[in-house]
């Protein structure tokens, strides 16, 4: 069985930087960030972490996991919600008490998605892929990214569904150099959503999928494998006896011959055994190497597991993007006709 926390209204929100924290000239979209949240009937404690960065990461490993861990395990706390990604948030998985985790939702993506993974294979407990702190600073926020509400606090028993976004970012307002780029200004919207959204199965027809969630960002969840934050086959046996496993995936900045490598790895892992369907997300990158695209990696996965593939969904670096469930049971629908899609989460 899956465990489903439930994120109550008013709850403490603990705001910590277990990779990347905020340098010092994004600190104010940081306080735009956590008054946005305060506006919306929730008490934040920001830890030291989230207004410090130094060498690729908030502070040294002990002090991120000395931080992650209470706010993990401190009651009043009812949601861990980091400010964005980064680079070296496996430094700390080693030192985390996976044994002392409170029931309580922890959400972001990027390099975010390593921690989500490890602690719902350690725990049996669903973590959420979905936007993070920054992004949600703006004065609106848009229909998809708003559902991240709806997945914190629906019921076990419960379920909820999404929809295709109209619209994508491809770039950042100001800064499309990173994913940590954006504004200070209190923008109406954080987002540049300016190219319409188009999903794609690597078949050209329609496709229905439906299987247990799992993923995150193939750069760093990849790097699970063969160590005990990644034993994919005791948390089956555990929590999802027999159930297939519907994959979301997304690359931040892997080549084409890198992201097959890297999934080839998986398959080798045994992490697609009984898979019923592969999801990738859009991504800036994807760099063809010799001609070899990413279209061709995701027909070469799709002949190769015998599975359904689709790309281009709202997942990842080019949002906005779907609130996904890691252990939620997805029903996704996918119409060739429109490019569009559903996924319904049931929390079962």
């Amino acid at each position: 069985m899956i465990r489903y926390p439930m994120l109550q209204e008013g709850t403490t929100i603990g705001v910590t930087a277990p990779s990347s924290g905020v340098r010092p000239d994004f600190h104010g979209m940081l306080k735009q960030a956590i008054s946005r949240m305060e506006q919306d009937g929730f008490t934040v404690s920001t830890g030291d972490t989230a207004w410090t960065q130094h060498k690729a990461k908030s502070a040294p490993a002990k002090l991120r996991a000395e931080e992650l861990n209470r706010m993990l395990q401190e009651e009043r706390i009812g949601f861990v919600l980091p400010p964005w990604g980064g680079e070296l948030l496996v430094e700390v998985l080693e030192h985390l008490d996976y044994d002392h985790i409170g029931e309580k939702w922890i959400m972001g993506y990027s390099d975010i998605s390593l921690l989500l993974l490890a602690v719902t294979l350690k725990t049996g407990m669903a973590t959420a892929h979905g936007t993070n702190l920054l992004d949600l600073r703006g004065r609106q926020i848009d229909p998809l990214t708003a559902k991240w509400r709806e997945a914190l606090t629906t019921p076990a028993g419960g379920s909820f569904e999404q929809s295709s976004s109209e619209l994508h970012q491809i770039q950042w307002k100001d800064r499309p150099e990173g994913e940590e780029s954006g504004l200070e200004t209190e923008d109406e919207q954080v987002f540049n959503l300016t190219e319409p959204t188009v999903w794609r199965s690597v078949s050209g027809g329609d496709v229905g999928l439906k299987g247990r969630l799992l993923g995150g960002c193939i750069d760093v969840i990849r790097h699970l494998i063969g160590t005990p934050y990644g034993d994919l086959q005791a948390f089956r046996e555990a929590h999802i006896p027999g159930e297939p496993i519907l994959w979301y995936l997304e690359n931040c900045e892997m080549n084409t011959t890198d992201l097959r490598r890297s999934l080839i790895q998986m398959k080798l892992a045994g992490w697609f055994e009984n898979c019923s369907g592969l999801m990738f997300g859009r991504s800036a990158f994807n760099t063809p190497v010799d001609g070899y695209t990413a279209e061709d990696v995701y027909r070469d996965m799709a002949e190769d597991l015998g599975v359904p593939v689709l790309y281009d969904i709202d997942c990842g670096h080019q949002p906005p993007q779907l609130t996904l469930i890691n252990g939620a049971l997805a029903e996704v629908h996918f119409s060739a006709e429109t490019g569009t899609g559903t996924v319904l989460q049931r929390y079962q």
